[in-house]
């Protein structure tokens, strides 16, 4: 043949090492004697504990095909003159420019090096070496097998730390955009497994000794599980897991740290306020020295999540109490003891979750929505409670309540404070314009206040007030399908039609 491969009589080598993966090498040439002879010398090669697997190709554009598809292959023995003088020239162009593989290392081999003198091809093309065919003795093949698997071995190392890395900040910014317990939970355990790349099953549970009632003191509960364990009821004690589960679990809680088997790994996060949770979470295979340092990282950041989310949860709740009191302290001087602001609330949520707003919005809007009427406090109770028509003057008293309510609720720069102080405002705009205290029109009264509007006159009108009777449900919802486009926002209307039974459910309570 044209193109012989000249081999010395140079051992190689052979260590026994476990079985793995094999490293994929691609053989690309137009005479067969050459594919024979390498598999031959390369015969009982191995790295890293890896033989080798080849692949054989006897033109470019047979390679083309090949590597087209998804495929591992590390190394290419290319070699240029195939079905023309610059074949293989042109597939290594091909595959770093239009394929985009930049990690396979290509060995340009060559029996005719004045068809493409070295130094122009290692100029013009992303290759990783050149070689003339009758210069390669067995030591030197094996010796560009190393210098290359060993190339594409760091390469792929560096490429998955820079994919681990971009994952970890993914998932911690997930984790970090909950808006509650139970949504941090289940972030934890998703992004563990996007973060990972692996199909892992696990769970969150937590013991809030500093946080919850004292009732859940020094239990263990579960927080959220993956499909594994989805019999497990929310909150649901560990006393109903595996007993290895519960094991690895208890054994985290009790050493404060961390710990893991071989498939198995159990985080524990403990926060400023001393609560302290764990997960645990099962792979279908041996966890990497890799995936324990990136797990060891997110845990850590998952831990300031975590103590951050527990803080702004007491404090919403604090604050959830705060106004939830003092819209009851305005409640009881009308005399109306009630479920008012309650079903106010909910009203408000369930024409927002229709209305293009967000979660955290619908929430904002309940707490907001039940400081609508925060301005009575400054109303006299003779005018509040008075049975019957208002007189004009005390009429006029009364309808400063919403710019009192406004003036008072925006001297705080919370959201849901500013929130509230424009609710309070516009509760009693109507969309064509006739009401008070602006007479706003249409789209420039707020959606919130728009929102409000609907759900306090619905409730005034189905509780019983000190100046009426209560309206049976139906006559309420009958009112505001007749005010739609008068006083009432007419798409907000046709999802109290829309969902008339939700709104029944609430008021069948």
């Amino acid at each position: 043949m044209s193109d012989d491969l000249v081999f010395s009589d140079e051992p190689v080598e052979s260590t026994s090492f476990p079985a793995t993966r094999a490293w994929h090498i691609l053989v690309v040439d137009d005479e067969p004697a050459v594919h024979e002879v390498t598999k031959l010398v390369m015969a009982g090669f191995t790295m890293d504990g890896r033989s080798l697997q080849f692949t054989h190709c006897y033109s470019a554009s047979e390679a083309r095909a090949v590597l087209s598809e998804p495929n591992d292959i590390a190394l290419i023995l290319l070699d240029v003159v195939m079905e023309t003088e610059h074949a293989g020239l042109d597939l290594a162009r091909h595959i770093r420019e239009v394929i985009g593989n930049l990690n396979v290392r290509i060995i340009l081999r060559t029996g005719q090096p004045g068809q493409a003198p070295e130094e122009q091809v290692i100029r013009d093309y992303d290759i990783n070496d050149y070689k003339e065919k009758t210069d390669l003795t067995r030591r030197k093949l094996i010796t560009v097998f190393y210098a290359g698997l060993r190339a594409y071995r760091d390469l792929l190392r560096i490429e998955n730390a820079r994919q681990g890395l971009h994952r970890s900040i993914e998932a911690i910014g997930h984790v970090y955009t909950s808006q509650n317990l139970r949504s941090f939970a289940s972030a934890v355990l998703e992004q563990v497994n996007y973060l990972l790349d692996l199909k892992g099953e696990g769970l969150c549970a937590s013991r809030m000794s500093a946080y919850t009632a004292s009732s859940a003191n020094g239990h263990i509960r579960v927080l959220a599980a993956t499909s594994a364990y989805s019999r497990l009821l929310v909150d649901e004690e560990i006393k109903n897991l595996p007993v290895d589960v519960q094991a690895a679990l208890q054994r985290t809680l009790s050493e404060k740290c961390a710990h893991h088997g071989e498939r198995h790994y159990a985080g524990y996060f403990r926060t400023k306020a001393g609560s302290e949770s764990m997960i645990y979470m099962a792979f279908p295979e041996q966890i990497k020295s890799t995936a324990l340092a990136l797990l060891e990282t997110f845990s850590a950041n998952v831990a300031v999540a975590y103590d951050g989310l527990l803080l702004r949860e007491e404090t919403d709740s604090a604050q959830r109490a705060t106004i939830s009191i003092l819209g009851g302290a305005i409640e009881s001087r009308s005399r109306e003891a009630s479920l008012h602001l309650q079903r106010v609330g909910d009203v408000a949520v369930l024409l927002a979750q229709h209305s293009g707003l967000n979660e955290h919005e619908w929430e904002l809007l309940r707490i907001a929505a039940s400081l609508h009427d925060v301005g009575k406090v400054c109303i006299a109770e003779s005018i509040l409670n008075k049975p019957g028509p208002l007189s004009d003057e005390e009429w006029s008293i009364m309808k400063t309540h919403a710019e009192l309510g406004q003036t008072m609720l925006s001297r705080s720069s919370l959201r849901v404070h500013e929130m509230a102080a424009l609710i309070a405002k516009e509760h009693h705009e109507r969309w064509d314009g006739t009401g008070y205290p602006l007479g706003l029109q249409g789209d420039s009264i707020s959606l919130a206040g728009r929102i409000s509007a609907v759900a306090d006159v619905l409730d005034s009108l189905v509780g019983v007030r000190c100046y009426k009777a209560a309206w049976p449900l139906q006559e309420a919802l009958q009112y505001l399908y007749d005010n739609a486009g008068t006083q009432f926002d007419p798409s907000l209307i046709a999802i109290v039609r829309e969902q008339r039974a939700a709104i029944e459910a609430i008021y069948a309570d």
